[in-house]
């Protein structure tokens, strides 16, 4: 019987996961430089949790939660998101008590969402997100658009543009609403049937349907620039003024909104912005939120965020070129040659190792020659040959792979001698 991967997920082999490491390394050197520290949450949470912090109304609550009941006649969730359970253990391990507020945080794993498979949008993908809990200055809503930035600007993907817009307060959000409702409903019945349930619900969410984005309707819509109050007019602008005073460029986009319901004022999007990257357009996503903590059960804190998906990011690089990251080598590779040489060899390895020297050695028997040859695959940058005669005279031939340079190193100093090597 043969047994095929699941739709929608990949294996990520030796030869590719190093790229994954090289982005995960460049991302969290970024997050601690701002000061924000890893949190790791379950894979699988409550399904009452993502209803409440997610939606009822969003695509993901509605058609893309994997769900389950367990033994214990309890739903639960693979994690479709991960601000929701961030907010979770925020209220949950208190950690709104503690001294140092916001509560600045990365995490990286992880996420279901079932949907049709296609390039770059997976069932099981991996998010890196950062969410900063407990403030509403505007100077954290730049902070970490700046840090996104970073992210992207430390791996050399210069072909971005940030997109802003604010979605205001509940007045705000509120005044818009009713003029959505208002422009749309005469002929909201040209809609699809997801737009029509939306209607009343959740009238945003129309803007962002895929389905009827070039309806006449789209293009005259009320926009959420038109209904902020002072209060969200001005914190817009403070944004707006941090950015530029860093000398961050942005475009401002009235009809960028966010497909979750907990977001309020500051909404953005970093972008594909130059030729090559295909299909690709909307890298990373996220925004400022508002209500999320108070409806999970715990105080008044306000919060931003976003996530950007790895597979998405590594599109992107490879459209770019920029996919190579530096070849990790080994450091050496040991041709034993005979019985007594191949159990010696065994020994070096675990001493080698224990003072941090990356080895291997030959583990199908085979001749000098294609040992030689493995050690050129591995890219070792030296050789350390042992034989019968080299373990009589106690020595072992140690060759430089660039130079072709070799050097008898007496075996009691051989572990020193490659320690000094690195």
């Amino acid at each position: 019987m043969s047994i095929h991967i699941p739709r929608g997920t990949q294996d990520i082999l030796p030869g590719d996961v190093e790229l994954w490491q090289y982005i995960e390394a460049k991302a969290k050197e970024v997050c601690r430089t701002y000061h924000y520290k890893e949190i790791r949450t379950p894979i699988f949470e409550h399904t009452e949790l993502f209803q409440r912090g997610v939606g009822d109304t969003t695509d993901i609550v509605q058609k893309e939660m994997y769900t389950f009941t367990d033994r214990g006649d309890r739903s639960l969730t693979l994690r479709p998101e991960g601000t929701a359970g961030v907010a979770r253990s925020f209220v949950e391990k208190k950690m709104f008590g503690n001294p140092n507020q916001p509560v600045k945080l990365y995490y990286q794993g992880p996420m279901f969402r079932y949907e049709r498979p296609q390039s770059g949008r997976m069932r099981q993908f991996v998010q890196f997100g950062v969410e900063a809990i407990g403030s509403s200055d505007p100077t954290i809503d730049a902070e970490v658009l700046a840090l996104a930035m970073s992210i992207y600007e430390e791996l050399g993907l210069t072909d971005v543009k940030l997109v802003l817009n604010s979605l205001g307060d509940k007045e705000s959000r509120d005044a818009h609403r009713q003029a959505l409702i208002d422009h749309f409903k005469p002929n909201i019945h040209e809609f699809c049937e997801d737009c029509q349930s939306r209607l009343e619900k959740n009238p945003l969410r129309i803007l962002d349907c895929k389905k009827d984005r070039e309806h006449p309707l789209m293009q005259t819509a009320p926009s959420i620039l038109d209904h902020l109050n002072d209060e969200s007019r001005a914190y817009f602008e403070k944004v707006r003024n941090i950015l530029d005073q860093l000398g961050i460029q942005y475009e401002v986009d009235p009809t960028l909104v966010r497909g979750l319901d907990y977001y309020y004022h500051t909404a953005f999007e970093i972008m594909a912005d130059g030729e090559g990257f295909g299909a690709i357009t909307t890298l990373c996503g996220g925004g400022r939120y508002t209500g999320l903590v108070e409806d999970l059960g715990g105080p008044s804190a306000p919060g931003i965020g976003f996530a950007f998906s790895i597979e998405r990011l590594i599109m992107a690089l490879k459209a770019k070129g920029l996919d190579k990251p530096s070849v990790e080598t080994l450091d050496c590779f040991i041709v034993a040659l005979g019985d007594e040489a191949k159990d010696k060899a065994a020994e070096l390895l675990y001493q080698l190792r224990k003072v941090g020297v990356s080895c291997d050695k030959d583990y199908l028997d085979r001749k000098m020659k294609a040992q030689f040859k493995a050690a050129d695959r591995y890219q070792a940058r030296y050789t350390a040959i042992l034989g019968e005669n080299e373990l009589k005279q106690g020595l072992i031939n140690v060759k430089v792979m660039e130079s072709g340079e070799q050097k008898a190193v007496a075996l009691t100093e051989f572990i020193q001698y490659m320690q000094d090597q690195r």
